[in-house]
């Protein structure tokens, strides 16, 4: 073994020499001119780099009472493949489901109550309505933005430094959600809110996005530094607003997609001007110094030592249907106009990507999978869509709606599509016999597995941020305050031990420890080990999709964690506060408070069973009152082996899947 690593060794050695040496000779070579392979018929005919087509919803017929063409859509490609479709979840199920998907809370007891018991027609469209007016609206989509603009606030690599002011864009993303901004503006902003508007606080703090990657402030060569930035804006902005991996072009040509090498600088040079290393009062934010465009050359082999030709800044030939230029800086202007013209190209309603990305982005997050199941790859290598006319008329239905978010949600989550039960056991007012219903569901399962064609609702899986807020909210923990600095929450002792003290200070108020989980200080090179179990981007790079892993770790963590048991103890104090020593109703309601459902007869009886089972083990054990995991609060009264089992109760039925999964 200690043979095999020097001989690594000396491998690795002999590689960087020999390297050396050729980047010496190649430093001498005169730089090569721009040699590109011209776009093709057959590059254009790939579905993506299409222009959009408004298509027609086709009519189908026996199609349930729907007039969203999403579902005229859906349907077709049902009854071409001789699919039924699932009826709708009951409203239990279907309040928690939307609830989740726009607030990233449960439902209340009220809530539920009051959408379960609105007959009047227009109940489920008016539920909505109130969901997305709901601040925690902003909460819930600015994280999946974040995702996407690979937010953190502090630089990453070795010294991982902190960001002091990094929290006032993630701020800026949730009041951009919740005042509705029109989504070309939401982009124009992000890119160039400092040019369009420089007298505008708001669109300054805006372009903190660009500037959200990771960072090297004392990197000896800066002007490596340098170009590891701006390669890293181009990349994420390729990948966030095209679906289009434009980081392996840069030193080559791209290996599949018709993307030069000079194509991706030329996108670069839309930055050159930026001053990537200022600071300000509002931390990392673009900032221009003049309108005289610096130049931006090809690297040759990606190595900035080896600067080729000068190219200009220009859109993307692949995509750039409308053939747009980039026009020069007009007299008295402060900067060189090249970001707007960018973001301006970016938000045309009749680009092929941009919008196309985005609805399918919004599709993802509704559905669990988007129409295209590969969201940040829309390239030859991606998948195509599953229904290629709904993408696009969902596409050209943004900018008809004023570039609107809210309006997109409620389009999709107003289909029968989304309204669809998951299963065979969640249907509400069932058309036909639960022998059929069995029948049908095994058909679309057999038939098409993976659910592409949208015969049920695809069970979805929370992530941790949810599944954190969805613990204190159900143990009425939560805390409402909102906005400013991240808070440094407790972590375990043995991940304190191997940080520097510097790295990790507790935020000294224990209120704000149970804040929503965007709210807490997003580290790069420190997780909370229940962030960590459920899979958070690392943002590191941008992340259009989160994996959805099943491991061992998930139900340890969740099972032993500080917050889970803390949670169970409050939950079971509140339960008899609110039954006494009744013990159904003390089951009645932990289950609606944890579930949002009241329990069946069978789990009524489990229930009662594992509650006396317990309190009897406990007391059998001889363990003292105070070593109890007793209720928060607990009154000297009650039994303390039977109200510690109630604890226990609690913290199982936190852990139980469907605490965790969406129907």
């Amino acid at each position: 073994m200690f043979y095999f690593r020097c001989a690594n060794v000396h491998r690795a050695l002999f590689f960087l020499i020999l390297c050396a040496g050729s980047n010496v000779a190649i430093a001498r070579e005169e730089a090569p001119g721009i040699v590109e392979r011209p776009i093709t018929t057959a590059d254009l005919a790939h579905w993506a780099f299409q222009p959009l087509r408004r298509t027609t919803p086709p009519v189908v017929d026996h199609l349930p009472t729907s007039d969203n063409p999403i579902d005229h859509f859906i349907h077709a490609k049902l009854a071409a493949i001789g699919l039924e479709p699932l009826p709708t979840a009951d409203r239990v199920t279907l309040i928690r489901r939307v609830t989740f998907d726009l607030t990233g809370l449960p439902p209340t007891l009220p809530e539920i109550d009051a959408f379960v018991g609105d007959q009047q027609p227009g109940a489920y469209g008016r539920l909505i309505d109130r969901l997305l007016a709901s601040s925690s609206y902003g909460i819930r989509w600015a994280q999946h933005w974040l995702d996407l603009a690979r937010f953190a606030e502090s630089n990453g690599y070795e010294n991982d430094e902190p960001r002091p002011l990094a929290w006032k864009y993630r701020d800026w993303v949730i009041d951009a959600f919740n005042l509705d901004l029109p989504f070309d503006e939401f982009v124009r902003q992000q890119i160039a809110g400092d040019e369009l508007y420089p007298d505008d606080l708001f669109a300054a703090i805006a372009t903190g996005f660009v500037l959200c990657g990771q960072d090297i402030p004392d990197q000896n060569l800066q002007e490596q530094r340098r170009t590891m930035l701006l390669n890293e804006i181009t990349s994420t902005i390729g990948s966030v607003f095209l679906g289009l991996k434009l980081e392996c072009a840069e030193c080559h040509d791209h290996k599949y997609d018709p993307i030069s090498q000079a194509d991706f600088y030329r996108m670069r040079a839309f930055f050159e001007n930026v001053d990537v290393f200022a600071e300000s009062r509002l931390d990392r934010v673009l900032h221009e110094a003049d309108a005289e465009a610096a130049p931006t050359y090809l690297l040759v082999r990606g190595d900035f030592h080896r600067p080729g030709p000068e190219v200009q800044p220009a859109f993307l030939r692949i995509v750039n249907l409308q053939n747009q230029q980039v026009a020069p800086p007009q007299p008295g202007m402060k900067t060189t106009g090249r970001r707007s013209a960018l973001a301006r190209w970016l938000t045309h309603p009749k680009h092929p990507l941009t919008t196309r990305v985005i609805v399918n982005w919004l599709w993802q997050h509704h559905f669990g999978m988007g129409l295209v199941r590969s969201p940040g790859v829309f390239g030859v290598m991606g998948e195509p869509p599953t229904h290629p006319e709904l993408l696009d008329w969902l596409a050209t239905e943004l900018p008809r709606q004023g570039w609107s978010l809210k309006a997109m949600h409620k389009q999709m989550l107003m289909s029968l599509a989304y309204r669809r039960a998951s299963g065979v056991t969640t249907g509400e007012d069932l058309p036909v016999e639960m022998a059929v219903l069995e029948d049908r569901y095994n058909q679309a399962k057999k038939a098409d597995p993976q659910n592409h064609w949208l015969a049920r609702m695809n069970r979805v899986r929370l992530d941790g941020e949810a599944i954190r807020d969805a613990v204190l909210a159900a143990s009425g923990r939560l805390c409402p305050r909102r906005g400013g600095p991240g808070i440094m929450a407790p972590l375990p002792e043995e991940m304190l031990s191997l940080l520097e003290t510097r790295h990790w200070t507790v935020s000294s108020d224990p209120e704000d420890h149970r804040r929503r989980s965007i709210f807490l200080f997003v580290r790069r090179n420190v997780r909370l080990p229940l962030f960590d179990a459920f899979d958070r981007p690392d943002t590191l790079s941008s992340c259009p999709r989160r994996h959805r892993s099943t491991t061992a770790p998930q139900a340890l963590v969740l099972l032993n964690s500080d917050l889970c048991l803390a949670s169970a103890r409050h939950l079971a104090g509140q339960s008899l506060e609110a039954a006494g020593r009744d013990q159904a109703a003390q089951i009645e309601f932990c289950y609606r408070r944890t579930l949002g459902r009241s329990p069946t007869t069978v789990e009524l009886e489990q229930a009662r069973g594992f509650l006396d089972s317990q309190a009897e083990l406990l007391a059998a054990g001889g363990r003292i009152p105070t070593d109890l995991a007793l209720p928060i609060p607990y009154l000297d009264a009650e039994d303390p082996y039977a109200a510690a089992s109630l604890t226990d109760f609690c913290l199982a039925l936190l852990n139980v899947n469907e605490f965790i999964y969406l129907d």
